[in-house]
């Protein structure tokens, strides 16, 4: 199950009088196409913006209108759309989305916590943020961004990477393999192996929340209604994320940590790490995501 590529539409219609959550029970796959995610055109939902694309070196495209790298053209997937984990029991990541007795205008830049029921990953929480739609996907079903989860039906990675390793469907098996990926999709492939536990297309209960800032920094999308859903309550004893650093630099401003390349280092709200690894810097990307890049 992928994500397609679907092409600008039209005006979205109005919103409605009132706007109810969803939620319900769903099922799970995997993917990681490179194409442009479909809530980045124009037109799609009633938002302040489409989903940030990215061009072929990851830089942000301020242009909405740039044709999908699966399509021959130059927009992909920013490497930042890949999942990460807050602490053992949260993470936070991105997915495209078809639920029961929805569209697309509803569901594209909606956030939704689904907390897992089967598999080794069983009572853990992910908050999605919707950045596509799954035109070959079943009813309530997320196909989870994660780099190494296959390509499936749209191939933009091989324009992008020259490929990637794995199968079309499902994937690469085994985290060593995250080693051969490009530098900024390495710490989402093995994010699977770790937080996910390599856990296969997990079963979860869902509801719609309102969009956490670590995921709107991101994508720069949020919908006009998201005020008008339940705010998320991390759960609690959930420990911490091992792949924060605990023990500072001996130099450095900011918080005094090191982020990773291509990790968040700054923006309005920011509490994280503000430093960057030597030879990145720290980028505006727009006033709530600066990445080390």
């Amino acid at each position: 199950m992928r994500s397609s590529t679907i092409l600008q539409t039209g005006l979205v219609a109005a919103l409605p009088f009132a706007v109810q959550a969803a939620s319900g029970s769903g099922q799970s796959t995997r993917y990681w196409d490179c194409c442009k995610p479909s809530c980045s055109w124009s037109g799609k939902a009633p938002v302040n913006r489409p989903v940030l694309a990215c061009d072929a070196n990851n830089n942000p495209l301020s242009d909405a209108s740039v044709k999908s790298g699966c399509d021959g053209g130059s927009a992909y997937t920013c490497a930042n759309n890949s999942p990460w984990a807050v602490n053992d029991q949260l993470a936070y990541g991105f997915a495209a989305t078809k639920l029961s007795g929805g569209t697309e205008s509803s569901w594209c830049c909606a956030c939704y916590a689904l907390t897992f029921t089967s598999g080794p990953v069983a009572g853990k929480t992910l908050v999605v943020q919707s950045t596509s739609t799954g035109g070959d996907l079943g009813s309530n079903h997320f196909d989870i961004n994660m780099p190494g989860g296959g390509v499936g039906l749209f191939d933009g990675c091989t324009r992008q990477f020259g490929g990637l390793p794995g199968a079309q469907y499902g994937g690469i098996s085994s985290r060593s393999q995250c080693d051969s990926f490009p530098a900024a999709l390495k710490p989402g492939c093995q994010w699977r192996f770790d937080w996910f536990q390599n856990a296969d297309n997990p079963n979860f209960t869902f509801k719609q929340v309102q969009c956490p800032s670590e995921l709107t920094s991101r994508t720069g999308c949020k919908r006009n209604d998201d005020s008008q859903f339940p705010v998320f309550t991390a759960p609690s004893g959930g420990g911490t994320n091992p792949s924060t650093p605990t023990t500072p630099p001996s130099s450095g401003g900011g918080s005094g940590c090191t982020a990773d390349k291509y990790a968040q280092c700054g923006g309005s709200g920011w509490s994280g790490c503000t430093n960057c690894p030597s030879g990145s810097t720290c980028k505006t990307i727009n006033d709530y995501y600066h990445q080390c890049a």
